[in-house]
């Protein structure tokens, strides 16, 4: 089971491995002591989406229930002074605090927070690129920047679904077997080309993915993907309101990302919530202003002037519609950025 440990931890994010089935609060506080330093009694802890306070019990962390693979965040609290034996003081009016002291209060420096232990295989983390949910202890939408090798849609889609990259070439073929088996919905007309020859292409790894890839992805894992385009701000969402939840995705025009949920700003990608409720209308708000970070910034690409080659025959072409007349005029449909 994993937990989370919170920056002003010395010791920062740890890993406790425990049987949920026979260890109580109690005992996962004296764990958690033994490996942050963080006495029990200064502990509050947290668990789920979003995150509550774990109830104080008796019974095993079972019944709350702790499922296998929980992140658990651990907050240090101030231990309540202990009762003074000694005559209390003559009480004194208590005075009103003055502007200097509210000031000081709000412009108190932030706690440092050690670097993320990411794992080797781990994607990166771009945390700059990253937007606090509303409300205390909501997490840190952030951006998961994917390789940038024709394969970024399956990537990113693998990074929500599947934990991770390494899927990219399975999910390639997930969306084969989706058009093989529906001729019907993908029929030639739809796909802009002949279905087999569709299918020969999607399943090569220099293949671009996009829309139609994109609702099918969403109909296998019934949930919506909504997919931000950098360069205006618009949410394309595949699936809307078909199911309970959602995936989060941004375009930045020749490339996709996903945006995932991280309980610290430092918490490594394993840690992160990749898929939300739909209920939530707080996850699409904050992307939205994430998304306008990455637009600040020109976190896209003009596709009208962006550099191309043909895959086939290695011509260099001029932006979207230099692509499309070179593949009216050759049939050529597989393209790179150049």
């Amino acid at each position: 089971m994993s937990i989370t440990i919170s920056p002003s931890s010395p010791r920062g994010v740890s890993t406790l491995d425990f049987d949920p089935t026979v260890t109580t609060v109690d005992d996962l506080k004296v764990l958690i002591f033994s490996s942050t330093e963080i006495p029990p009694s200064e502990q509050e802890l947290k668990f789920g989406y979003p995150p509550k306070l774990l109830p104080e019990t008796s019974s095993t962390l079972s019944t709350i229930p702790i499922t296998k693979g929980e992140q658990i965040i651990v907050t240090a609290v101030p231990a309540p002074p202990a009762p003074s034996t000694s005559a209390p003081p003559k009480a004194e009016p208590t005075p009103a605090p003055s502007i200097k002291a509210i000031n000081d209060s709000i412009s108190a420096p932030t706690p440092h927070t050690a670097d993320s232990p990411l794992a080797q295989n781990d994607i990166p983390v771009e945390s700059a690129e990253s937007v606090a949910l509303p409300g205390r202890d909501a997490g840190f939408l952030q951006l998961r920047v994917v390789p940038d090798d024709n394969s970024c849609l399956f990537s990113a889609i693998g990074v929500v679904f599947e934990g991770g990259i390494e899927a990219a070439q399975q999910l390639r073929k997930v969306v084969a077997d989706a058009i093989r088996d529906d001729p019907f919905t993908y029929s030639d007309v739809m796909l802009g080309q002949p279905r087999d020859e569709y299918i020969k292409r999607i399943v090569k790894p220099e293949t671009w993915g996009g829309a139609i890839e994109l609702s099918i992805f969403s109909k296998h894992y019934n949930t919506e993907i909504s997919s931000f385009d950098v360069a205006t701000g618009r949410c394309d969402r595949f699936g809307q309101d078909e199911y309970d939840s959602r995936a989060v995705l941004v375009y930045s025009g020749i490339h996709y990302d996903a945006l995932t949920l991280s309980p610290l700003p430092v918490s490594p990608p394993s840690f992160h919530t990749t898929v939300f409720p739909l209920s939530d209308s707080t996850v699409l708000s904050t992307a939205e202003k994430l998304v306008g970070q990455l637009r600040a910034r020109h976190y896209y690409t003009d596709t009208s002037t962006f550099d191309l080659r043909c895959n086939i025959c290695r011509v260099g072409l001029k932006g979207e519609k230099g692509a499309r007349e070179h593949a009216m005029q050759t049939g050529h449909v597989e393209f790179g950025e150049y």
